[in-house]
């Protein structure tokens, strides 16, 4: 039985770092005062660091990833099975959305899935109307859509000023993976 007795759309959105880790952080705080969060993580299949905490967490946290990023890295046009991926993401988000089991539901990354053609914003805005009163719903990721923006309640937008990926740093486990 959820303990939020009203439940908010948030989304982190933007250029800048720190957007899933937002909303990770959230799930983290919620664990403490013992709400359940279930984190669906989209175009993610490498084990970060976060896969790892989080298992220490399992009482009150659960993540899955489905899909990759290959096709952007390669600047490659998305499979069918990204697609697929998708869409299996965020049919497994509405389930468990409706379940009554989490308190906090976070799409990561969805606002890049959408950016990519591999859901539609309708599907998302179905989700939504979906939504039951006391349950919370995080959406991450780059190219946030203005509609979606309109429909949140919390709406940050991380900016990047400086990155040191620009000095050629590459991701570093414990930091960025």
């Amino acid at each position: 039985m959820s303990r939020l007795s009203r439940g908010y759309v948030q989304i982190y959105t933007g250029n800048g770092k720190g957007k899933t880790t937002a909303a990770l952080g959230q799930s983290l705080r919620a664990a403490g005062s013992g709400l359940k969060s279930f984190i669906v993580q989209f175009m993610k299949n490498c084990p970060y660091g976060e896969i790892h905490s989080l298992s220490f967490l399992s009482d009150w946290i659960t993540i899955e990833q489905y899909g990759n990023e290959i096709f952007v890295l390669e600047r490659k046009m998305p499979a069918d099975n990204d697609i697929m991926l998708a869409q299996k993401a965020l049919h497994q988000a509405w389930n468990v959305m409706v379940s009554g089991k989490y308190d906090i539901i976070t799409l990561d990354e969805i606002c890049i899935a959408l950016y990519y053609n591999l859901i539609k914003l309708e599907e998302v805005f179905h989700l939504l109307s979906d939504k039951p009163k006391h349950v919370e719903i995080i959406l991450t990721g780059r190219y946030c859509p203005k509609g979606l923006l309109e429909k949140a309640d919390l709406v940050t937008e991380m900016k990047e000023i400086k990155h040191y990926y620009q000095k050629g740093v590459s991701a570093r486990k414990g930091i960025e993976l």
